[in-house]
């Protein structure tokens, strides 16, 4: 779907996009011809902000659905992470502190199961991203997260319905919907540095 061309240039808009957001100054335009066509294609993109090099959460904030083009998707994730509501505004001295990350999502589908038990089974870690839905209540973990956290395929699922503000095993309870996504990841490896694209697969 990307190509390594494509995810260096999407790293660099988002990192553009959240630096003028913390500057407070007017956001990058692009023309159509500035960019790879694939830009303007409509995909599902999030934006993670990292604290380097302790890499710890400085925000993240995404478009799961491919409602609009890729450009105006990571334009409005990256300019969000920069304000991210669970930490105070990102300030533009920060940014010599922090790596930019963006993940290029695929539409997320159905799981469709015909026992709670058989989400187990569905789950690839490394491979899947997962939303967790309920009476109105929803919930999304990235690819990269049970990777990054050492987390099995219970303890993903688990996770994915608390950050929907569910029980843990809301998974087994009537009326619960889980959708899974794949995902890109493409990030600095240091502040303005180069690009890398991560491998989630594990063994």
């Amino acid at each position: 779907m990307f190509d390594a061309d494509d995810g260096r240039a999407a790293v660099r808009l988002a990192r553009e996009i959240v630096e003028a957001k913390a500057a407070s100054k007017r956001l990058p335009c692009k023309s159509r011809g500035g960019l790879p066509e694939v830009f303007y294609q409509k995909m599902g993109v999030f934006v993670t902000l990292n604290t380097y090099p302790e890499l710890e959460l400085r925000g993240c904030i995404g478009i799961p659905e491919p409602v609009m083009p890729l450009y105006d998707a990571l334009a409005e994730a990256a300019g969000c992470a920069a304000n991210d509501p669970r930490f105070l505004p990102l300030r533009a001295e920060e940014m010599d502190h922090i790596v930019v990350e963006v993940t290029i999502l695929t539409k997320p589908e159905l799981v469709d199961v015909k026992k709670p038990e058989d989400y187990i089974k569905r789950i690839a870690i490394g491979r899947d991203g997962l939303i967790a839905w309920k009476g109105g209540r929803s919930g999304l973990l990235l690819p990269q997260v049970p990777v990054e956290w050492g987390w099995d395929e219970l303890v993903f699922l688990e996770q994915t319905c608390i950050k929907a503000g569910l029980p843990r095993d809301a998974w087994t309870s009537k009326g619960f919907s889980l959708y899974a996504f794949s995902g890109e990841v493409f990030a600095e490896e240091s502040p303005r540095g180069g690009v890398i694209q991560k491998n989630l697969c594990q063994g």
